[in-house]
């Protein structure tokens, strides 16, 4: 039987671990070459199949697909593109197999979120209706932890990190200057939908009146009046407060608090203008408090420098086990990880079927979340603690960490360019 290639795509917002979840993947494909020919990536994620722009992995070395493991953002390009139904254009999904047949792509591996897990569903069904020989296997990735059927998204653990330790270093200093200088800092994340990276900040705090003092989440809505007082109180018994902010806190309407008027992006999600100002103005004009407020933003998803060791080995181990498990015959599925236990923290990778997973989102559960609202309880702490564990630094080199540089050898186009976006 003649060897057949794979596709490999990176989709939608880049985390500081996706590349060690290409590298697992390379990698584990060139052990299993008898099995597996070329790994094509694509280039810009599912664009690079729309457009037939592949990127022959086979061209870089072995150093540099190694390298990967400890380099931040999509090494071969991501892409926000939400392919359509399947009944509502079909003609985007017909061309991916007319490409996967013109490079002889046997295997679909797409690592992304929620709209990616269904982009892959929808290429799994439409293979069986072609009765075109294609494996898909889904590889979860998210910053925003919200992946039905695992227990972490790789991505997730190490943005927590970034945010916990930025919690804490942010209050240490705010705490030495409250006296003449600033009263109030907010600390905005990402967060939509789900509150799981605002709730990751409260591992900074160790013992009472630590920060965070206060956690607003997606989940719960937001409250002017509780806030305000709860501020004030804050303010008045420890000299300060530090608020930590999910970009999707919301008001008890289902209105964004930070929504701008300023669109949707290619996902349908609405364009949001900032949460951490608008509460620094509202805190401002009702108790005059001086504050300062910053923004993660890509900072957060971007920062490989303070990665969280369990967070890169289960990103590795998902790019392994999506050819391993390809191999083994499995088919429409998506990959998960499985805890076994919290002390000691053990996890494997096991599955789930992507008509279970696709758009379903997870929020965070009540049971994490105090009574009050505001913070996190103990159990989500138990839950939290072990993602961000551990270190994993990347080599430096005159001060600054060495990321990966790659050659991104395109293949040969051989069918007519595509007219679509």
């Amino acid at each position: 039987m003649t060897k057949r290639n794979a596709f490999y795509a990176q989709s939608g917002g880049v985390t500081a671990v996706i590349n060690a979840t290409a590298c697992g993947l390379i990698e584990t494909a060139r052990h299993r070459a008898g099995q597996i020919d070329t790994v094509f990536a694509g280039h810009n994620g599912i664009l690079g199949a729309l457009h037939e722009e592949l990127i022959d992995t086979s061209q870089e070395s072995a150093r540099t697909i190694a390298a990967l493991r400890h380099t931040p953002a999509g090494a071969f390009g991501s892409a926000r593109y939400k392919l359509k139904g399947l009944q509502e254009n079909r003609a985007e999904y017909e061309r991916l197999f007319k490409v996967f047949d013109a490079h002889n792509i046997g295997y679909f591996f797409y690592n992304g979120g929620g709209d990616s897990q269904d982009t892959t569903h929808k290429v799994a069904q439409l293979g069986e209706q072609l009765g075109y020989p294609i494996t898909c296997i889904g590889i979860p990735k998210t910053v925003d932890n919200d992946l039905p059927g695992t227990d972490s998204c790789p991505g997730f653990g190490s943005v927590a990190k970034y945010i916990a330790v930025s919690t804490r270093e942010a209050g240490l200093d705010v705490a030495s200057m409250a006296k003449t200088s600033t009263k109030v800092f907010i600390l905005e994340t990402m967060g939509r939908h789900a509150g799981w990276i605002a709730a990751a900040a409260g591992l900074a705090q160790e013992l009472p009146g630590e920060p965070p003092h206060l956690i607003l989440l997606p989940e719960i809505p937001f409250d002017r009046e509780r806030f305000l007082s709860r501020v004030e109180q804050t303010v008045q018994e420890l000299g300060y407060c530090v608020v930590v902010a999910s970009e999707g806190t919301r008001n008890a309407d289902g209105a964004f608090l930070a929504d701008q008027g300023s669109g949707k992006d290619a996902f349908g999600h609405t364009q949001l203008g900032g949460v951490a100002p608008v509460i620094a103005r509202l805190i401002n004009d009702t108790l005059g408090y001086k504050y300062h407020y910053a923004i993660a933003d890509y900072l957060q998803r971007a920062a490989r420098h303070i990665a969280s060791r369990t967070d890169v080995e289960q990103a590795y181990a998902v790019g392994q086990a999506a050819v391993e498990f390809a191999l083994a015959g499995k088919n429409a599925i998506m990959l998960t990880i499985t805890r076994l236990s919290d002390d000691p923290y053990r996890w494997q990778v096991g599955e789930a079927r992507l008509a279970e997973v696709a758009n379903v989102e997870r929020k965070l559960p009540a049971e994490y979340i105090s009574e009050d609202g505001l913070h996190i309880t103990a159990q989500c702490r138990r839950y939290l603690s072990p993602l961000i564990a551990g270190e994993d630094y990347p080599p430096y080199e005159n001060g600054l960490p060495s990321y990966a540089r790659l050659r991104r050898c395109m293949v040969d186009k051989k069918l007519p360019r595509f007219e679509g976006n």
